[in-house]
């Protein structure tokens, strides 16, 4: 997992370097144009130097740019409902617990590594050959199911961290620029428009691109959020039904298994009452 956050926070950082740097010549201006006689010269400015503009707060700021980029990209390869749950293999596995095979389950289970598998593989180690204790089964499951998918919303998490700091630190750079343009006023008057300019355009670009950084991860926090909560919600239906098959198997024996959802078990049946004499 360290390995895929790695290699997708350097083609993050590589992507994000190469677009700053052809955005910076696209906007650069033209040197060779010949400025009219009649009209005021207006220079433009490019990224590089909006960047340098909004002081050393923009630093930071590229730093959570590159890492939400490379948050988001990872959840996305990371965050998948069939990856999580591997319907199949449950399938496999709650076939074998119908026949109450526990152990050929748990090997499958090991065999066959995925958040869920993992899960029913600590609840079935708890199963005793001899007498099958389905509450020590279910408490582990959840126990497991606890730890297992507490690691994955960590990553989600951190876009959290990411979309309050980033505004928070563009508010930073304002305050910064807006002290530094009422010295520039103290010191030298109104009279120096364009230091006071610059001072102003400080406070103006990092809480842009405080904005800029925040919104966006805001929102896909909450995206992945959703997606993960309905995950878990899965997780916890299919132990819900493994369970419900390994008491009508102890109960019943084994049942035919639908492939939505366990059949009903057949009722027990009926004590003959004693003949009359």
């Amino acid at each position: 997992m360290k390995r895929k956050a790695l290699s997708v926070m350097s083609i993050a950082a590589f992507l994000l370097a190469s677009a700053g740097l052809s955005f910076a010549q696209t906007d650069a201006p033209a040197a060779d144009a010949p400025a009219k006689a009649d009209q005021p010269q207006v220079v433009e400015k490019s990224i590089m130097d909006m960047w340098r503009a909004g002081g050393w707060t923009m630093y930071p700021l590229g730093l959570f740019a590159i890492f939400g980029t490379t948050l988001i990209i990872y959840n996305f390869i990371a965050i998948r409902k069939k990856k999580f749950l591997n319907p199949e293999g449950v399938k496999q596995v709650e076939g074998m617990v119908n026949q109450l095979q526990i152990a050929e389950a748990i090997d499958y289970c090991e065999k066959h590594p995925s958040p869920i598998t993992n899960i029913i593989g600590c609840g079935l180690a708890r199963a005793d050959s001899r007498e099958i204790d389905v509450a020590a089964v279910e408490s582990a499951m959840e126990e497991a199911s606890v730890e297992e998918y507490a690691t994955p919303y960590v990553f989600i998490n951190y876009l959290s961290v990411i979309a309050s700091l980033a505004p928070m630190l563009g508010l930073f750079g304002t305050v910064s620029g807006m002290v530094k343009a009422f010295n520039t006023i103290a010191a030298e008057g109104a009279g120096s428009a364009s230091k006071l300019a610059d001072n102003i355009a400080e406070a103006l670009i990092t809480t842009a691109t405080g904005m800029i950084v925040g919104i966006p991860a805001m929102f896909f926090f909450f995206f992945f959020k959703n997606n993960y909560g309905a995950i878990i919600s899965g997780s916890s239906r299919i132990i819900g039904d493994l369970i419900y098959t390994m008491k009508i198997s102890m109960k019943y024996g084994p049942q035919e298994i639908s492939d939505n959802a366990v059949e009903a078990a057949p009722e027990a049946p009926a004590e003959e009452a004693p003949a009359q004499q």
